[in-house]
């Protein structure tokens, strides 16, 4: 075998690998940094369903700290909140607000397991979050044979993004504010 055809075959398996997608792509979020203090608009990306099933239904934890949560609804799909109290009180332009939205889900849909798809919800992210550490967002993911939780809120590896385990909650680095 000649030495370009050998290097043709080996560049052609690693594009391959590195273009091919991954079965166990994680739940993130589109925008990873935003600046404390401010409105944040949180677009969770979706890239399959769950080991071959459709996903119906999307459930996704809102950190605190996190205030005045309003979710997009979805055409297709129920949108529903679960609001309760802060652990504290939070300053939302001028005013005190101790009790918000706290879980946002979106079900009865379909999301096919070969499709993408996009959940959008905007908040403020209150000044009292700490600037340059992590704010996690739990998922979990139902589909119709299986649930995946993207939960995992250990140390976020500083050359991936991604955390240590296979299942990572999707994190928002804060910035300082403006």
């Amino acid at each position: 075998m000649s030495l370009f055809r050998a290097c043709g075959i080996i560049a052609v398996a690693v594009l391959s690998v590195f273009s091919a997608p991954s079965a166990h792509s994680h739940i993130t979020l589109q925008n990873q940094q935003a600046a404390i203090d401010g409105s944040y608009k949180a677009v969770l990306k979706v890239p399959h369903g769950c080991k071959g099933s459709p996903t119906v239904e999307i459930r996704i934890r809102i950190p605190e700290g996190v205030v005045d949560v309003r979710p997009q609804p979805k055409a297709g799909w129920s949108l529903q909140t679960v609001a309760g109290q802060y652990a504290r009180s939070y300053d939302l332009h001028g005013m005190q607000v101790n009790r918000g939205v706290k879980e946002v889900i979106w079900a009865g849909g379909s999301l096919p397991d070969d499709y993408y798809d996009e959940f959008v919800f905007v908040g403020y992210l209150s000044s009292d979050l700490i600037p340059d550490s992590h704010l996690y967002f739990p998922v979990v993911q139902e589909c119709e044979r299986s649930t995946t939780h993207w939960i995992d809120m250990s140390s976020i590896n500083k050359n991936t993004h991604h955390g240590h385990s296979g299942y990572p909650a999707p994190s928002l680095k804060l910035l300082p504010r403006r």
